[in-house]
């Protein structure tokens, strides 16, 4: 063993050749779930930092600007108060689910990385059934929210969680639904080729053609992850916080965490799936600004979680006969009625950059139509 690391030292490819096939994959792995974790793990850090600083400006106030320069320490602040606040355990709590409930939720959300490509080829673990991966993966996190309810034994926590599920199962529908647009356009599961059919360009993306799939799936995003304006279950200007009430310090933290990784999550995927990932919207022949980059991708999940940050600065808090309507009756059958003209598209050979040009004046058709029924409606007294 010591001749092993004296050589590791002195000729470290020579080393690494030396070791079984098992123990590198092992290395690999390990590595690549670390170079994941950590800026997974700041970036969640400092999405607060940006909510709050955004909405602060949205608002006309300065939002958090005294810890560190410009306030860059705050979430670190914020990181150090959660750790050392007491954890309280209800008297008659079940303590093992209590606690491993917080624990599905953020693995859940950190184990879906897995498979997210963040540039050609670079990806943990490229499997043919990536989306499926995550289909599979993320509808496992309803069940940290309902264990958490139930394990608390109180009928607030209780009555949260059971609310937070039923949004949680109504929104995963059409997400589900709208993956599957998805996976009729590209005809694969695996999330880098995905990318890669989207190649050539803006006018090759794949949310022309799936406009309104598009569109519903980051609402549903938004409902799935209990963000404002659906954050019924959680409300943050009520007392009570929906089916986490009862956790405190580091078990409320990782459930904190576990809703600002399934955000980026949610951003990422749509990154991939209608916006081309790491692609340039620019075509290859502009040189370096059409080249694929990490930065676009970058760029586009920027983009997504701005609209996170505005939706909640802006809309007001649905009720929840509102936010369940919506799921139920207006965007699983819209999205099962768009995932049938779409397979008449694929049928007759339309091609698919022309139906995405007429999917999207149709879109705006309806909008502009809409918009002048809604002032004729106002005027009239």
């Amino acid at each position: 063993m010591l001749d092993w690391l004296q050589l590791a030292f002195t000729h470290p490819v020579q080393a690494w050749d030396m070791l079984p096939f098992a123990w590198q994959l092992v290395i690999r792995s390990v590595a690549g779930i670390i170079a994941i974790m950590i800026p997974l793990i700041l970036s969640v850090a400092y999405l607060t930092l940006a909510e709050r600083r955004v909405i602060g400006f949205m608002q006309v106030r300065m939002g958090p600007n005294r810890v560190g320069p410009w306030g860059l320490f705050q979430p670190f602040a914020d990181v150090l108060k959660l750790v050392f606040k007491e954890i309280v355990l209800p008297a008659k709590a079940n303590k093992f689910i209590f606690f491993v409930a917080p624990v599905i939720s953020i693995g859940t959300a950190f184990a879906a990385w897995a498979v997210v490509p963040f540039q050609n080829g670079v990806i943990l673990a490229n499997i043919n059934a990536g989306l499926l991966y995550i289909l599979a993966l993320t509808s496992f996190g309803v069940y940290g929210v309902i264990l958490s309810g139930w394990a608390s034994n109180s009928k607030y926590a209780f009555l949260g969680a059971m609310r937070s599920a039923a949004q949680m199962v109504a929104y995963e529908i059409a997400m589900g639904f709208a993956l599957v647009g998805v996976l009729m356009v590209s005809q694969s599961l695996n999330l880098n080729d995905i990318v890669l059919g989207q190649a050539g360009g803006a006018g090759h993306w794949f949310i022309w053609p799936l406009l309104p799939l598009a569109v519903i799936y980051f609402i549903a995003g938004v409902a799935e992850t209990n963000r404002a304006p659906f954050d019924v279950a959680e409300g943050e200007s009520e007392i009570v916080a929906g089916f986490h009430v009862e956790y405190s310090g580091t078990a409320f933290a990782a459930f904190f965490l576990a809703e600002y990784a399934n955000m980026i999550l949610i951003t990422a995927l749509a990154s991939i799936m209608f916006l081309g990932g790491w692609m340039s919207p620019f075509p290859d022949s502009w040189g370096l600004i059409g080249s694929p980059s990490f930065i676009w991708f970058a760029l586009k999940m920027c983009f997504f979680l701005y609209l996170y940050l505005w939706f909640r600065a802006t809309f007001p808090r649905y009720r929840y006969d509102q936010i369940m309507r919506l799921g139920w009756k207006i965007f699983i059958p819209l999205t099962i009625l768009w995932l049938c003209v779409l397979g008449g598209v694929i049928v007759l050979g339309i091609p698919l950059t022309a139906f995405g040009a007429w999917t999207v004046a149709a879109m705006f058709a309806f909008l502009l139509i809409n918009f002048f029924l809604n002032r004729r409606a106002v005027r009239t007294p």
